[in-house]
């Protein structure tokens, strides 16, 4: 296991993949927003970015905490009801190898349990709208598994991504469906050539929630790492229906169930 140091952190690049896990988009009420995008088999949506370091917009907002999730003050921007949902997902850690201005491989070091935490505001015009709100809005667990091999069959082969929701009053929910790590539509090499690809040719439009990714990346200067959500799994129906409370506390946890080896996030909601 390897240490996840959050000041260190605050220089890599954060982006998720939307549409890597059958049913998530559907169960989230935001598979309506991909209409227009148009995608090849089981493939994902797309990429889209939660941390730009150096921007001076939302984007630059560092949002990682391993502690709490925030839930967004009433302003203009955020008004009416404030409905966070865990979001389970496995937070893949990459050195990022550049040619000139284009991502020619990304080579994975740690992979643990993240938080892609989410505001449903149906009609944001990006999903980055939905994803960065300040500080602790996204969640990383302390340690990572220390991993460079994502085969499926090498050595995260036997692990497995659960999350639970545990409320104020100290009962505890499944949220996410107990899921192994090889059953995302794209996973390993294929995952990561995806990914490539996507950085050099996502372009994005106004009629699609999908960004330039891989120009934001190089707007923030080249970063050397990269922290990638790989795509959140599948609701329990409790997790489908349930939103965060002040008080309740997040779990996701990514674990080896050939071994007693876990990494796990536990985030209490706060307010403000």
């Amino acid at each position: 296991m390897i240490d996840i140091d959050l000041t260190e952190a605050r220089n890599w690049f954060g982006f998720g993949v939307a549409g890597n896990f059958a049913g998530h988009l559907e169960q989230a009420g935001e598979a309506s927003d991909f209409t227009k995008v148009v995608t090849e088999g089981y493939a994902p949506k797309g990429i889209f970015p939660w941390y730009a370091p150096g921007r001076d917009d939302f984007l630059g907002e560092f949002p990682l905490s391993s502690e709490s999730i925030k839930l967004p003050e009433a302003s203009e921007e955020f008004q009416g009801p404030l409905n966070l949902q865990i979001e389970p997902e496995v937070g893949v850690a990459c050195q990022v190898v550049w040619n000139g201005d284009t991502v020619a491989r990304l080579e994975p070091f740690a992979l643990g349990a993240f938080n892609d935490c989410s505001i449903r505001r149906p009609g944001a015009p990006k999903i980055s709208h939905k994803k960065n709100w300040g500080p602790a809005s996204k969640g990383v667990a302390a340690q990572f598994f220390e991993i460079s091999d994502l085969t499926p069959d090498g050595p995260t082969a036997t692990m497995r991504l659960v999350c639970y929701l545990r409320e104020d009053g100290g009962q505890q929910h499944a949220y996410g469906v107990d899921s192994p790590l090889v059953g995302y539509s794209y996973y390993g090499e294929v995952l990561l050539d995806w990914i490539v690809e996507r950085l050099a040719n996502q372009k994005g439009s106004d009629d699609t929630p999908l960004e330039d990714v891989g120009a934001l990346m190089v707007a923030s200067g080249h970063p050397e790492v990269v922290l990638i959500g790989i795509g959140a799994t599948r609701y329990t129906p409790l997790g489908e229906s349930t939103y965060l409370k002040p008080g309740d506390e997040a779990i996701v946890r990514v674990y080896d169930s050939a071994s007693s080896e876990a990494s796990e996030l536990r985030q209490i909601v706060t307010v403000g």
